[in-house]
């Protein structure tokens, strides 16, 4: 009895022949079916094949489950009421069961002990399970997102522990999910984090062991950067499961991702759609998963590519509801966008732990009611109290591994920073410089300061960790390890080292030089260096690295040292090796040298670096920025800011001293740290780039597509896909993507303006367009535009690329050309896209730009001549 509906073959993607439902059944039919009886099946069977013969499999089966269910309540009253039957084993048939003359009473097939009464015979029968009844109803309305002070964990967790007892007392995943969905429905910073507030401090009452993997889980990774611990998925990975767990087809599974693009959104609507399943969901837990997307990332060597598809289609199988498979899906493409960033983790983990603690910890905690007493800012104090000791734990130890354990351990406290320091061969995150326009903000800001001056390399940021035997690991500045890119300097750190030298950690550039002139490349010449597996003989582009700061030396860390003494230990302890480790090229200088810092900029950009970086050189009181000394200090003109529309059109115009005194008490800054801050961007270091300059080159760019942005532009579409034109062809080639230089207003209105979600907005495109050249070297847009604007665009370089189009020919017949540093400035509203940059124009000031720089190398020889 063939199901109608298998007319089409399901395309599960496993190649196992397609089993209908008398597979299911025969047993049961040959058990409950005499001699007589099987004729009267067949012709039934056939009249009911006639008229159903338009029946879904899940009509079918629910009219068959009936007629079954009914012949188990007869055959249950045959057996209570000892109505004669026959015995399949014997020929002889009794009267009654209580009668045993010339009776032969039959062995019980099953069980073989029934209990007395006996129920009736239970059978190897379908069950459709309701994926919509098997959703945890129990999390549902659980209000994370109230305010932590007035949330409180202790009602919900009985009903909680309770409903986790089948799940071995673990905490299931679909309390995740609640977090996820009430923190993507908002986009309040406030609301985001009162809502991990309360998540996490609810695992931290009811269920330690699952904390830490939660707070894996929503900051969308399971390892720190330096760990190579990654999920190695593609996207045919979730594609095959989601068909074959939802019983989607090739076709059915393209119009949901045409239709709603995101991975997540689309195992929403698969799921959602699915009615029934034929197997029960076993609930998943926060902890399997996690444990699970490990053992994903640990599959390696033969077999592991299905031993991978096995554990995403269990994951996608056991996710109950449609908003825990979206999560589940979301977590596997490392693409969850809920907003929950390293910043937002780290305040929301400082105040759970403010109000909350295990049940087997004693560290002091403070009371919902005590904190509900406390004015605004007496509140805001105590949260930035705790909300920096935990950030600087992981600034200097960015692993929650390491954190999480010693938070639950002993709280935020001061010895917090004692377990959670510095440690060799774990990677500080470095500390940041600010951007500056142009010179005179740089001047402006640090009058009345010394400072120094060091070229800003075109290179790529190092840092160099090594110990009392030896072992050496070398970091980037995204904490990932490129111990084995860079062998040549694994093997030039016993060199450098001076006499009294143990341990350390410094900082660098890497560059790649010319090792007999000593003349620098550019960063696309180090790039083409293979990244894993160098071995030094096979070395074809020499790296020098240009040392600027020491963070650790012997067992000692020096994060609180002024810059000068840091400084000075580095130039002084370890042994310089021209042409392969030296010092950056420094400048020290006050705010009264403006002509020698302009030349030693200027000196900068002759051989090929980015700027220069400035630095506070020492810790100092606040200066008096307006005294009558700085009046005399040539201050240069900065770029002008936008004008804001004045308050008042009256306010009238003094020259009195009352005035004189109120620019004074406005003009004093707070002092600026010499100190190393990880993770921190501060004015204690500026950056000063030609890219920043006024008067920089700009282009004309047209926006083709975008992707989903992350963490707090997770809502809007960043980085923008940017084209140029080609005159001869008029196709539009890819140059570059651009995400800096965009306020949220404008964010706000692009992704309303491109909205692909919007069924009369005719600005986005459902594919690539065929006159757009991109390969997609870098990832693919989740959307296209229609081409329409044309965006003014600031950089700093033109450079070769293997991933844009853009002019490729006119420079070189394998590369076209990309820019680097691209910023937006502002829409062209006065051009078409047929007056776009052109490439041959493009082409052009790429010319421009080497033949300038090989002018300078030709200066500056004949000034050494």
């Amino acid at each position: 009895m063939n199901s109608p509906s298998k007319r089409h073959k399901k395309n599960d993607g496993t190649g196992q022949p397609v089993r209908s439902l008398d597979y299911f059944f025969a047993k049961q039919t040959a058990k409950a079916a005499t001699k007589d009886a099987t004729d009267i099946t067949k012709h039934e069977g056939a009249q009911i094949k006639q008229d159903t013969a338009l029946l879904t499999d899940e009509e079918f089966a629910r009219k068959l489950q009936e007629e079954w269910n009914k012949e188990d309540q007869q055959h249950a009253e045959r057996v209570g009421s000892n109505e004669l039957y026959e015995d399949p084993k014997s020929t002889t048939i009794g009267p009654s069961l209580g009668d045993t003359e010339g009776l032969r009473i039959p062995e019980p097939v099953e069980p073989e002990n029934p209990p007395n009464p006996a129920p009736p015979i239970q059978k190897n029968t379908l069950s459709l399970q309701s994926t919509a009844s098997e959703e945890d109803a129990i999390t549902a309305n659980i209000p994370f997102d109230q305010s932590p002070l007035e949330f409180d964990p202790s009602k919900y967790i009985p009903e909680l522990q309770k409903h986790w007892v089948t799940d071995g007392g673990r905490a299931t995943y679909a309390l995740l999910t609640r977090c996820f969905v009430l923190v993507n429905s908002t986009t309040s910073r406030i609301k985001i984090v009162d809502t991990l507030v309360n998540l996490l401090r609810t695992l931290i009452e009811s269920d330690p062991s699952s904390l830490l993997p939660a707070v894996w889980l929503a900051t969308n990774a399971i390892s720190p950067p330096y760990i190579d611990l990654e999920l190695g998925l593609g996207g045919s990975a979730i594609s095959k499961a989601l068909k074959k767990v939802c019983g989607l087809d090739n076709a059915g599974l393209k119009v949901l991702n045409n239709k709603y693009g995101d991975a997540g959104d689309v195992a929403f609507e698969a799921k959602k759609r699915q009615s029934f399943t034929l197997r029960k969901p076993k609930p998943l837990t926060i902890k399997s998963v996690f444990e699970s997307l490990v053992k994903i990332a640990n599959s390696k060597g033969q077999g592991s590519v299905e031993n991978k598809q096995r554990i995403v289609e269990r994951l996608v199988q056991d996710a109950r509801g449609a908003e825990e498979s979206r999560y589940i899906v979301r977590t596997l493409v490392q693409h969850l966008r809920i907003g929950a960033v390293k910043t937002t983790m780290l305040i929301a983990l400082s105040r759970a732990f403010l109000l909350s603690r295990p049940l087997n910890a004693d560290f002091e905690i403070r009371t919902q009611k005590a904190l509900a007493t406390l004015r605004k800012e007496e509140l805001m104090e105590i949260y930035s109290r705790n909300e920096e000791m935990v950030k600087a734990c992981f600034a200097r130890r960015p692993n929650y591994n390491d954190l999480i354990p010693v938070l639950l351990e002993i709280g935020v406290c001061d010895e917090l920073l004692l377990r959670c320091g510095l440690a060799l061969h774990i990677p500080l995150r470095p500390m940041l410089g600010s951007i500056t326009r142009d010179m005179g903000e740089m001047f402006t800001k640090l009058q009345g300061r010394d400072f120094a001056c060091e070229y800003k390399y075109d290179g790529q940021r190092a840092q160099v960790h090594c110990d009392e035997k030896g072992k050496v690991t070398i970091f980037s500045r995204h904490l990932e390890v490129m111990t084995d890119k860079y062998p040549d300097l694994v093997a030039l750190v016993p060199k450098i080292r001076g006499e009294g030298v143990s341990s350390f950690i410094l900082e660098g550039e890497v560059v790649a030089v010319d090792r007999e002139s000593g003349d620098l490349k550019t960063f696309q010449t180090l790039a083409n260096r293979a990244r894993k597996d160098v071995v030094i003989g096979a070395v074809t582009i020499d790296v020098c690295l240009f040392a600027f700061d020491l963070m650790y030396l012997n067992g000692e860390e020096l994060l609180d040292r002024p810059f000068r003494d840091r400084r000075s230990l580095l130039k002084s302890l370890f042994v310089e090796i021209p042409h392969h480790f030296t010092w950056v090229k420094c400048l020290d200088a006050t705010s009264a040298d403006v002509d020698t810092v302009q030349s030693f900029f200027q000196s900068a950009l002759d051989i090929k670096c980015e700027g220069i970086m400035v630095k506070i050189l020492d810790n100092l009181p606040n200066p008096d920025l307006w005294d009558d000394a700085a009046e005399s200090i040539p201050i240069l003109p900065t770029t002008p800011k936008k004008k804001k529309p004045a308050k008042s059109k009256t306010r009238p115009k003094t020259n009195n001293v009352a005035d004189k005194d109120e620019h004074k008490s406005t003009g004093r800054r707070k002092a600026l740290l010499s100190t190393y801050e990880p993770d921190k961007r501060l004015d204690s270091w500026l950056k000063v780039k030609k890219d920043y300059s006024s008067t920089s080159e700009t282009l004309d760019l047209i926006p083709i597509g975008a992707f989903h942005g992350s963490g707090r532009k997770s809502a809007w579409w960043s980085p923008i896909l940017l084209a140029i034109r080609n005159a001869e062809t008029g196709q539009l080639e890819a140059v570059t993507k651009c995400m800096s230089g965009f306020t949220d207003a404008f964010y706000k209105a692009n992704r309303a303006k491109y909205d692909p979600d919007d069924p009369d907005n005719s600005n986005t495109l459902g594919e690539k367009p065929s006159y757009v050249e991109y390969n997609g070297g870098s990832g693919w847009p989740e959307v296209w535009f229609e081409p329409q604007e044309v965006w003014e665009v600031a950089f700093a370089d033109l450079t070769l690329s293997p991933t844009y189009t853009a002019a490729i020919g006119l420079v070189s017949e394998e590369r076209g050309l990309s820019t680097r540093f691209p910023r937006f400035l502002k829409v062209r509203e006065d051009k078409s896209i047929d007056e776009a940059t052109e490439a041959a124009e493009l082409a052009t000031l790429y010319r421009k730009q080497e033949a300038k720089v090989v002018k300078k190398e030709e200066v500056n020889e004949d000034d050494v001549d």
